[in-house]
C-alpha cells in the first residue's frame, strides 16, 4: 500500500439550485482542468451525486487543488473537502476503485467540516484534515488551525474579491487582473489590503509545501 493525500469533496447546496446541469457542467469542466494543471496521483473524478474523490502525493497538494477547485466553482456553487492522509490500496484498475486507510480518513474529515459548518460559530468551515491511525504523516492540528483561518477569510469575500483572489494565486500582475475584472489598478490594491487577499494567497504558498 502506498501513502497519499486522498481528497473527498461534495457540492453544497447543489441539489436544491434552478440550473443543475449548469452546475454540473462547470463542475466537469473544473474536474478536468483541475487534473490538467496539477496532475494528481489519482486523477479527480466524479463519483455519485454530487461528490468527486481523487489523491496526491502530498498534504500541500491536495489542499491546494482542493482550494483551487473551490474558487471556480464559487461562482455557481459552494463545495467542502474532506482531506485525509495514509495507506491507499487499489482494487481494481479500469474503472479504477481504492480503499484503505487515507480513504477512510478523509471520510471522517468531511463529515467533520460538514459538522463545523452546521454551527454558527464555524459556519464558514468547507475544509477539514485528517490523518489515518498509525499513519506517519503531517499533524492535523497546526493544518486545520490554518485552513480555518483561511475559510474565514474567504467566507467573506464578494464575487469581486474572490475573482481578484484567483488573478493573484495565477499569478497575475494587478494590472491584469483589473482588466480582467473590470475595475481600476487601485481599487484591486484597496481589495488586496482590505480582504486580507495577501494573506490568503501566503497561506495557500505555506499550506502547499506540507509534504
Amino acid at each position: 500500500m502506498k501513502s497519499l493525500a486522498t481528497v473527498i469533496g461534495d457540492l453544497v447546496g447543489s441539489r436544491v439550485t434552478s440550473d443543475r446541469a449548469k452546475v454540473h457542467e462547470a463542475f466537469a469542466e473544473t474536474i478536468e482542468e483541475i487534473n490538467r494543471e496539477r496532475q494528481p496521483a489519482t486523477p479527480l473524478r466524479i463519483t455519485v451525486g454530487d461528490e468527486y474523490q481523487g489523491a496526491f502525493e502530498t498534504v500541500g497538494a491536495a489542499i491546494q487543488a482542493a482550494f483551487r477547485l473551490r474558487i471556480a466553482l464559487d461562482p455557481v456553487v459552494g463545495v467542502r473537502h474532506g482531506i485525509g492522509w495514509g495507506a491507499t490500496r487499489l482494487l481494481r484498475e479500469d474503472p479504477r476503485v481504492e480503499d484503505g486507510p487515507s480513504w477512510w480518513a478523509a471520510r471522517a474529515a468531511i463529515e467533520a467540516a460538514e459538522k463545523a459548518e452546521n454551527k454558527a460559530a464555524t459556519r464558514s468551515v468547507r475544509t477539514w484534515y485528517q490523518i489515518a491511525e498509525e499513519a506517519d504523516g503531517p499533524a492535523p492540528a497546526a493544518i486545520n488551525a490554518a485552513l480555518v483561518s483561511r475559510d474565514e477569510l474567504f467566507f467573506r469575500l464578494d464575487p469581486v474579491s474572490v475573482s481578484v483572489l484567483s488573478g493573484m494565486l495565477s499569478d497575475m500582475s494587478q494590472k491584469a487582473i483589473a482588466a480582467e475584472v473590470d475595475i481600476s489598478p487601485s481599487a484591486v490594491s484597496q481589495r488586496v489590503r482590505r480582504d486580507g487577499l495577501a494573506a490568503i494567497v501566503q497561506a495557500d504558498e505555506l499550506l502547499g509545501a506540507v509534504r
